[in-house]
């Protein structure tokens, strides 16, 4: 018995590792992989600044698409404008997150195997990929629409108008950031969904590996 838990969970917990670093490409997964105890488990998590980065993505990418949907219930003037400002720091904000989040990963943030093997686990992979590709897209054609159409932020100074008299180039491109965002919200819903379902009825603390 070491510090409450059995000695053969803590050298089965260590095998289970083990084989995980084993059985993934060299160098590719085990670079700073942390084990937490929880209890009866040791879980492999992701380091401190992969989770922080990880949870602020979702809550700007969260009030982002609340505040996308609700600006025009703003009385026009000061009121919508302060709304639509506000809009697009956090867009910007996002941004950097995201800027930042990716160098982290390339650079020093801990890497750990799929949880499932085989398609399971590369489906997951590829839904990662999609949603940052995603987060890119949107980001990107928000900043694009306040270029196109030009805009006032906070009443301080002015983003001037690429165009003033293409009014369909100008819905076009919201359109595409308003879809993009909707397909954003609905991938990370189930993204969450799957985390939720792993955690609940299959016990293999996939959740645990982001949970602060």
């Amino acid at each position: 018995m070491l510090g409450g838990v059995p000695a053969d969970d803590l050298m089965q917990n260590n095998s289970a590792a083990s084989t995980i670093l084993a059985a993934a490409p060299e160098g590719r997964y085990a670079r700073g992989m942390n084990m937490r105890n929880t209890g009866d488990t040791s879980v492999a998590t992701y380091d401190r600044r992969t989770i922080v980065l990880h949870w602020l993505t979702a809550a700007l990418v969260l009030a982002l698409w609340v505040a996308g949907q609700t600006i025009d219930f703003f009385p026009k003037g000061t009121p919508r404008v302060t709304a639509r400002s506000l809009h697009i720091t956090a867009g910007v904000l996002l941004a950097l997150v995201v800027l930042w989040r990716i160098t982290w990963r390339l650079r020093g943030g801990v890497h750990l195997p799929p949880s499932d093997p085989g398609v399971a686990g590369a489906a997951a992979v590829v839904v990662h990929r999609v949603l940052y590709g995603l987060v890119v897209a949107v980001v990107v054609l928000g900043f694009t629409s306040v270029w196109i159409r030009g805009d006032t932020l906070f009443n301080w100074f002015t983003v001037p108008a690429f165009t003033t008299d293409n009014r369909e180039l100008r819905e076009q491109v919201v359109d595409l950031h308003g879809l993009g965002a909707n397909i954003l919200l609905a991938i990370a819903a189930l993204h969450g969904a799957a985390a939720i379902w792993h955690h609940v009825a299959r016990r293999d603390g996939v959740l645990r590996r982001m949970w602060p």
